[in-house]
């Protein structure tokens, strides 16, 4: 399989959910139009903020099924297919590749755990064997796995087992690891960068596409980022990139993912509550919130930069 080397930002999307914490599907829409609007090139779809494990496999498929109908190709759906189960991943793999999904990835089980690469290989093989004519991404995010397998020794075992295999999600702040995989066999593989506090630094040393949870609803400030950096304004670009880190520290006070539900909320777009053991924060912690948001001057500098993109669009 051909690989094609992606650029620019893929938001990994929340759950959406109604009163009573089921489905709540007719929101893909409004999810999928804002993100094609933001310029985000790509949606990942079942991830960690999108709760995946937290539902069943019917429901992760509806989930595709209306990510895939509501992108209509305008836009790249990525599946996350992971699974304590190889049967129940295969399974999901298999209907992403039916659904019309552009590219799929999995997470490693992580109860009972693969003991060396060549044992995580061959689970990340079947799964990616269930759908061959789909690009694979191994998930990489051993702050959840609690796998500590060396990455380049994943990819020296899987190049021969995996012929989809076209890259890794890597979701860690081992910078040095993740440009070792940048590198490997002169570029070889498609390494997206998964963490968005360090996305500068991760461009400083190659990094060409990330895929992160705030960018479901602060990309335009990351896409700012990407622009000074690529202009060489390194200082502006840490400026911005700062701007960011102001609003990534409101998501450790609280639960990240419910905090990032509630930004969405009040940036115009409510995705409904989470799902047990996630639990949506009360009135008080929304309150402090969107104090604290406002305090940073979130909102304004979210705006400016979205004022900026269209206005380098129209100069473009």
């Amino acid at each position: 399989m051909n690989i094609k080397k992606l650029e620019g930002l893929l938001a990994a999307t929340f759950s959406t959910f109604d009163e009573n914490k089921e489905l709540k599907l007719d929101l893909v829409p409004q999810v999928v139009e804002k993100l094609i609007a933001d310029g985000v090139k790509g949606i990942f779809v079942g991830g960690t903020n999108g709760e995946g494990l937290s539902l069943s496999t019917e429901e992760r498929m509806a989930i595709t099924e209306a990510y895939v109908q509501a992108a209509k190709k305008r836009i790249l759906i990525f599946t996350h297919v992971g699974h304590s189960s190889i049967k129940e991943a295969r399974k999901l793999a298999a209907h992403a590749q039916e659904a019309g999904a552009d590219a799929i990835s999995a997470v490693s089980a992580f109860y009972f755990k693969p003991q060396s690469a060549e044992n995580l290989v061959n689970c990340m093989a079947q799964i990616a064997a269930a759908a061959p004519d789909l690009p694979f991404y191994y998930y990489h995010i051993p702050s959840v796995t609690g796998l500590t397998i060396g990455v380049i020794d994943f990819l020296k075992h899987a190049e021969t087992k995996i012929p989809n295999l076209v890259g890794i999600k890597y979701t860690a702040n081992t910078l040095h690891e993740y440009q070792d995989c940048l590198n490997y066999k002169n570029g070889k593989y498609d390494i997206l960068f998964g963490y968005d506090e360090l996305l500068l630094p991760a461009l400083a040393i190659g990094a060409k596409a990330a895929i992160g949870s705030t960018y479901s609803f602060a990309a335009p400030m990351y896409q700012r980022v990407i622009e000074l950096f690529k202009q060489k304004k390194i200082e502006e670009a840490a400026a911005a990139q700062f701007e960011c880190i102001k609003m990534i520290r409101a998501l450790g006070k609280y639960a990240p993912i419910p905090t990032q539900k509630q930004i969405l909320k009040l940036t115009g777009l409510d995705l409904g509550g989470c799902r047990l053991p996630l639990v949506a924060l009360d009135e008080g912690q929304c309150n402090d919130l969107k104090a604290y948001l406002e305090e940073i001057s979130f909102f304004e500098t979210l705006d400016q930069a979205r004022k900026l993109k269209v206005e380098s669009a129209l100069v473009a």
